[in-house]
């Protein structure tokens, strides 16, 4: 059991870190137009989920699938939502908005139990509520003081954390829950692919350069920290993930900082401060869990 805790540790930290440094893949195709990225992320990350479903015989659930008319709605949900999301995050990081991406990814945990005490009558701890006021108060600050909502960073966080409640209540692996969402945005993916590659000069204009291993590449990037979350996340205590999950917005930070050199006004530096000083308070929470869990597991070990 120690072991495939270690294991799930090593692959759900890994798909963080991958997905922390993915502005870095997304600014190499900056000279690109996003929705078209966007397009090609839907089509190559459908081909990929479409191999690994062959290679590892999963089309079981896809078929099950379409015989389910509820989960064949929740899927196309999803796919809506997690389209707007990719959308919006590709074009804050072309557009040299990293950092905003990287509030929306630091809000999203946040939203995301929000929506569970709203919509499933969840309760939260104190922690948590300490957390929900911290990043309200976070946001309504940056409001004030600039007079401008942080859409971009709203836009990626609320379609993400309704994309996961809508998941919650479906039965569907990772994998078979990507096909199907990229499954039934590939219609849209492709009539925009062909007519931008029309008006860009044709195919050959579009995916000249790197584009041309590059795009193909969008379905690699997508796919692989999904999968390597969806491997180690069985093994290890779900609160142990949500710790891990601030390493995405983490590393996204420090990227606009520092990688992409992204300016920092004041005001933005204390919406982030009075942000993460919320987080603590549920990562302290979950740390004590761990450690509490530690302690039970111990007397076990020295028998």
């Amino acid at each position: 059991m120690e072991k495939g805790r270690k294991l799930g540790l090593v692959t759900v930290t890994g798909s963080y870190v991958l997905w922390g440094l993915l502005p870095a893949f997304w600014a190499l195709l900056a000279q690109v137009n996003s929705v078209y990225i966007l397009a090609q992320r839907i089509i190559w990350s459908l081909v990929f989920m479409g191999l690994y479903l062959a290679v590892t015989r999963g089309w079981g659930e896809i078929i099950r699938v379409f015989r389910d008319k509820q989960a064949l709605g929740k899927c196309l949900i999803c796919g809506v939502l997690i389209t707007l999301n990719w959308g919006v995050y590709i074009y804050s990081v072309n557009s040299g908005h990293v950092l905003d991406a990287s509030m929306g990814y630091f809000i999203e945990p946040v939203l995301v139990a929000l929506l569970g005490v709203i919509a499933f009558r969840e309760r939260p701890t104190t922690a948590e509520k300490l957390t929900f006021l911290f990043a309200a108060g976070g946001i309504v600050y940056l409001i004030v003081r600039t007079g401008s909502v942080p859409l971009l960073a709203l836009m990626i966080g609320l379609p993400f954390s309704v994309y996961g409640a809508v998941k919650k209540h479906l039965a569907l692996s990772a994998q078979a829950s990507l096909f199907m969402e990229t499954l039934l945005m590939m219609p849209f993916a492709l009539l925009f692919s062909w007519w931008w590659s029309a008006q860009a000069g044709g195919m050959e204009t579009v995916l000249g350069g790197a584009s041309f291993w590059l795009l193909p590449a969008c379905g690699v990037v997508t796919s692989i920290p999904l999968l390597l979350f969806n491997l180690g996340v069985k093994e290890i205590p779900y609160y142990f993930s949500g710790i891990l999950m601030y390493m995405n917005p983490t590393l996204q930070f420090l990227m606009g900082l520092l990688y992409f050199r992204e300016p920092m006004d004041a005001d933005r530096l204390i919406a982030f401060v009075i942000i993460w000083v919320g987080i603590l308070f549920t990562m302290g929470e979950k740390i004590k869990l761990i450690q509490a869990e530690r302690q039970k597991d111990a007397p076990a070990l020295e028998r």
